[in-house]
């Protein structure tokens, strides 16, 4: 197996008696959106910004493409790497739009002839080529945050660091951002990212981690989260006629391992990955009972968030 773009070993991190970043360890792959999600005050925060350079940890090893955060002659190659959007970022209001972007190039030592071809092409990228010589205080939020990771780009790094990158938003600009996103994947690069919006998360990463008081709960693909809450799903129905007697008929379906009566509602625990919940309406209707409604609870990150943390912080 090549080496990870990311790799974060025994990290730790502390403010005086407080613990931010407690032993961490985290593999990102080439070409992953890993999401690393958290209550306030989990770490998630402080993770990013050692991996962008900005923080040193209290110990612990972080490499990046292969190389040591922690060697000093290493790390002007390893920001080169790296695009890091922090979940507050400073805009310059009274540039325009491109004005910002070059200022950026010119930092990374882009050569004036090359800065105005990357900058043209970065916001066609971000979709905001029709943008460029509007003062950056005319924006939207949203087109703000585009403009954000636009910066980012600019130098073409691997990784991107987005730290709530959706907050703010309304639904319309939280789907082009998500849109964005994975054309970026597509385009090569790698994405860490944190949002509070587990939604959105759910729609675009590949890897999926939890914090909590700065330890990784969780770490694996969104299937396997998912299962790790709960490892069975759920089938709500009612019928028109006795309940005690639907229970009794879904109870013996083998593909049924639990079974209650709620109120009118019947629950059925059903194994992992059932989805042929015609098969229950059949049983029923054979029985002669007339069937009234029947949904199986759909699988969510924010319900493995919610069972798979407690809500304490650091």
């Amino acid at each position: 197996m090549s080496d990870p773009i990311l790799r974060i070993k025994s990290l730790n991190m502390k403010f005086g008696k407080t613990v931010a970043v407690n032993n961490l360890d985290l593999r990102v792959e080439s070409g992953d959106i890993y999401g690393l999600i958290g209550p306030n005050g989990a770490g998630k925060t402080t993770t990013f910004k050692i991996v962008a350079t900005i923080m040193r940890p209290t110990s612990g090893r972080v490499m990046i493409g292969g190389m040591d955060i922690s060697v000093k002659r290493q790390i002007r190659e390893i920001r080169r790497k790296i695009g890091y959007m922090p979940d507050s970022f400073g805009v310059y209001e009274d540039m325009t739009v491109k004005e910002y972007l070059a200022f950026f190039a010119a930092a990374y030592d882009i050569s004036n002839p090359k800065r105005k071809r990357l900058v043209d092409d970065v916001l066609e990228l971000v979709d905001l080529a029709g943008k460029r010589d509007v003062l950056i205080e005319s924006l939207s939020r949203g087109m703000q945050q585009r403009l954000g990771i636009a910066r980012v780009l600019i130098h073409d790094p691997d990784l991107l660091i987005l730290d709530e990158p959706a907050s703010g938003l309304d639904p319309r600009a939280r789907i082009e951002i998500r849109s964005l996103l994975l054309e970026l994947q597509k385009m090569g690069k790698t994405i860490l990212i944190s949002s509070h919006i587990l939604a959105d998360l759910g729609e675009i990463c590949s890897r999926i981690g939890i914090i909590e008081q700065g330890k990784l709960l969780v770490d694996g693909g969104l299937e396997d989260v998912l299962k790790m809450a709960r490892p069975a799903s759920v089938v709500y129905l009612r019928v028109s006629d006795d309940g005690e007697q639907a229970v009794a008929v879904v109870e013996k379906l083998p593909f049924v391992t639990g079974v209650e009566l709620q109120g009118n509602t019947v629950v059925a625990q059903v194994e992992d990955g059932f989805t042929e919940v015609w098969r229950i309406s059949q049983a029923l209707t054979e029985r002669g009972l007339k069937l009234n409604y029947i949904e199986q609870e759909s699988e969510s990150l924010e319900r493995a968030f919610i069972e798979l943390t407690d809500g304490t912080v650091s």
